[in-house]
């Protein structure tokens, strides 16, 4: 993975300025495009999470509370 990542630098090595509004970042095309993919990631994790792992952890504890499910207990 490190590779892939050294590759995508290696043949994006333009300049680049990006403009937040408030400050202005310089770096080269590859840098950009990995932190973009890795802020796409993250921000699609806490969707996935939000939306899906969050209202089952909700309903699980909710079946727990009314003594559908006992409690999953650990060791032998």
């Amino acid at each position: 993975m490190h590779a892939a990542g050294a590759i995508v630098g290696a043949l994006n090595r333009a300049p680049v300025v990006i403009d937040l509004g408030f400050t202005r970042l310089s770096t080269n095309l590859g840098v950009s495009l990995l932190v973009a993919l890795l802020l796409g990631v993250l921000i699609g994790g806490l969707a996935i999470s939000a939306s899906v792992v969050l209202p089952m952890r909700r309903r699980l504890a909710r079946a727990q509370r009314q003594g559908a499910i006992s409690a999953p207990t650990s060791g032998s």
